[in-house]
């Protein structure tokens, strides 16, 4: 078979194909009104899915992205999610626009909504535009994806979206409380007999050029360096892969993008380097806490508290499944590096599955270095989950806890709590209880503060007006979360109350919020240089919040918000906005900001954050992404340049160049930084 995205061989002519989708957006339970055939075909070693898309208006499907893993919602689109141990819990997700675009994740166990889209497979695609519409082959070795090889079908679903019509349609699971990822809803794919994952062993060597200097810190001269290493993975079982990396290097990695921090608390930015990318929905933990509370945060590895990177010697991982468990095991050590000695980071996790959408799993993490005690953190957590309450209403009700132990001389403490969660359609409500003693401080790990008591509740309602001609839902939301002191004083009362969102059907959107906050300072604030708030100052103010949002389907489109009103001992002004420009296929132009005006009784001030990106995709195997940065809190210029070429699935060339300037006096350069990094995969 040739992979060319055609479906003219005879082995797609007899397969059994699967058709008849079901709308889910905009008229729940309508029959699609594209159709959509979809055949499977495998062998030994692979397995391939081809779908033939047809549309009766060819000359307006929508495929403006080419580059891997990045947003497809703007376009047209196929998807699959695939269950390979039919336990109905979770599962691998992919997929591909009409320009080829790719993408891939992991579908979490759980409520069957969240997908991992760190996770990035070797697998190949290619499609086809005709006159009837556009298809797609897709071909996904046996060797990237996890099974168990006892089962001989496999819980399989498809969606299609027509995004000019903004219509979701699924072969299964169409109901809104469903969806392609709720795996349970998911049809069968029967006859998987002999599939082979080979020896289950890939080499990933890589080597990698640098050139560097840096004259704004005192480093003006050029230093060019070189380095090699790579990975090492091996199945050791059908469920558990090891993966053993030796001088990791990160030189692809995406910078950071700017943020102004105007709270009392640390700011979070994402993890975005591969290593850690790569298997860390196994190490994720109480998805009760979002981002407030995160146990292991894999950034505390390898990088210092400003974001400079600290070289890796290794790095070791084990993940998967083991019966009903889900393991992860990660061990790294990272290198001395002048004055700041090498560390070691332990991280061990495991989840016991129970029911189908059940589990209670513990963590530990260990950060050490010579001469120094370690510190650890310890907890468990629990989740007990359906969708099947009444017949058709979802329920989730989980609870952690975690402990550190004891920390630069502090007697250590602990962070509790538990919510009730019913996310559906129409009404969607939950209510979290948490505690984060003063002492709680996870040293592999993120918490954006310490010290209080919290009662969160909050309840969405929408409306759907299916038959409107330009209307598609409105929704009404409130949520309320009270941050108390250990005393049991109120320290924080904050209120979101979105009065309305209107959703059309062409997806543009608008809406209007209320937020009224009451603060109380238990120490001093610096919101910025010069500018203090006094401790044990009592403020009560409400903000107004305004947001726009036009299609993205459009060639030009733009999100923007505006907030005005009170805050603290004066007002605020904010504007945040990106203009998104698509003037061609595989272009994607965003200009964008966040600039606010302050006027306190302690001093006025002015923030400003420009973000600018060019993303040129020649083809979905060739991207080149500029992004410019500026803000007015570091007073830094920063560009990067990045190339890559995936010149085969699995086999990367990277081109990566960073340049930083300041202009507190005029516009000098700080750093700047060249690579070239070469990566292959060699598998057995």
């Amino acid at each position: 078979m040739i992979l060319d995205g055609r479906l003219t061989e005879e082995a797609w002519r007899r397969a059994e194909s699967a058709s008849g989708f079901i709308q889910q957006d905009p008229n729940t339970g309508d029959p699609a009104t594209e159709q959509t055939e979809v055949r499977v075909l495998y062998d030994d070693h692979r397995i391939v899915i081809g779908v033939m898309c047809f549309d009766s208006e060819r000359q307006r499907i929508m495929g403006n992205q080419m580059q891997r893993d990045q947003s497809l919602g703007a376009d047209d689109r196929f998807m699959v999610a695939i269950d390979t141990y039919s336990d109905g819990r979770s599962g691998y997700y992919f997929e591909i626009n009409p320009s080829g675009a790719m993408g891939d994740g992991l579908v979490l166990a759980g409520s069957g909504t969240q997908v991992n889209r760190s996770w990035d497979g070797i697998w190949n695609a290619r499609v086809d535009r005709n006159e009837m519409g556009w298809s797609a082959e897709i071909e996904i070795p046996f060797h990237t994806i996890n099974f168990n090889p006892n089962v001989s079908s496999w819980g399989i679903n498809f969606q299609r979206t027509v995004r000019r019509k903004v219509e979701e349609s699924l072969w299964s699971g169409w109901a809104r409380n469903q969806g392609l990822t709720y795996m349970p809803a998911a049809g069968r794919l029967l006859g998987l007999d002999g599939l082979h994952q080979g020896l289950g062993l890939d080499l990933l060597p890589y080597v990698v050029g640098n050139s560097s200097a840096a004259p704004g810190r005192g480093a003006p001269s050029s230093v060019e360096t070189g380095a090699f290493g790579g990975d090492v993975v091996y199945n050791l079982t059908p469920g558990l892969r090891a993966n053993v990396s030796m001088n990791t290097d990160f030189a692809e990695t995406e910078v950071d993008q700017r943020q102004v921090n105007l709270t009392r608390f640390p700011l979070f930015f994402p993890e975005k380097r591969t290593f850690f990318l790569e298997g860390a929905s196994v190490f994720a933990f109480s998805r009760e806490t979002g981002n407030a509370i995160v146990p292991f945060f894999s950034r505390r590895i390898g990088l210092d508290d400003s974001g400079v990177p600290q070289p890796i010697d290794y790095g070791a991982k084990l993940t998967g499944h083991a019966g009903p468990f889900d393991l992860g095991v990660l061990q790294v050590r990272t290198r001395d590096r002048g004055n700041v000695a090498g560390e070691d980071f332990t991280v061990m996790r495991a989840e016991r599955r129970f029911w189908r959408q059940s589990y209670v799993g513990g963590l530990f993490t260990s950060r050490s270095r010579a001469a120094a005690p370690a510190t650890q953190t310890a907890g468990m957590d629990v989740a007990l989950a359906t969708a099947q309450l009444f017949g058709k209403e979802v329920l989730e009700v989980s609870g952690f806890y975690l402990n550190t132990t004891k920390l630069r001389g502090s007697r250590g403490g602990s962070a509790f709590g538990a919510r009730i969660n019913m996310p559906n359609d129409p009404i969607n409500w939950h209510v979290a209880l948490r505690e984060v003693q003063d002492g709680y401080d996870p040293a592999v790990g993120f918490v954006d503060r310490r010290a209080y008591r919290l009662i969160d509740p909050g309840m969405r309602y929408t409306v759907h007006t299916e038959r409107s001609r330009y209307v598609r839902r409105f929704s009404f939301e409130a949520n309320l979360a009270h941050y108390f002191d250990l005393d049991g004083r109120l320290e924080t009362r904050r209120a979101d109350v979105q009065l309305l969102r209107v959703d059309l059907h062409s997806s543009d959107l608008v809406e209007f919020h209320l937020l009224p906050l009451y603060e109380r300072l238990p120490r001093d604030f610096q919101i910025s240089p010069g500018v203090v708030l006094p401790a044990g100052g009592e403020y009560s103010f409400v903000r107004r919040h305004y947001q726009a949002q036009t299609t993205t389907s459009r060639p030009v489109s733009l999100n923007a918000t505006y907030e005005d009103g009170e805050f603290y001992s004066g007002a605020r002004r904010q504007v945040t906005g990106t203009l998104s420009v698509r003037p061609h296929r595989g272009w994607l132009i965003n200009a964008g900001g966040d600039f606010n005006e302050i006027a306190l009784r302690e001093g006025r001030f002015t923030t400003r954050v420009w973000l600018n990106d060019i993303n040129t995709q020649f083809n979905p195997f060739v991207s080149l992404v500029n992004r410019l940065q500026f803000d007015t809190v570091t007073r830094q210029l920063g560009w990067q340049s990045r190339f890559r070429w995936i010149t085969r699935p699995g086999n990367d060339i990277f081109i990566v160049y960073t340049h930083n300037w300041t202009d507190r006096t005029t516009l000098q350069t700080l750093d700047r930084k060249g690579s070239i990094k070469i990566v292959r995969t060699i598998r057995f």
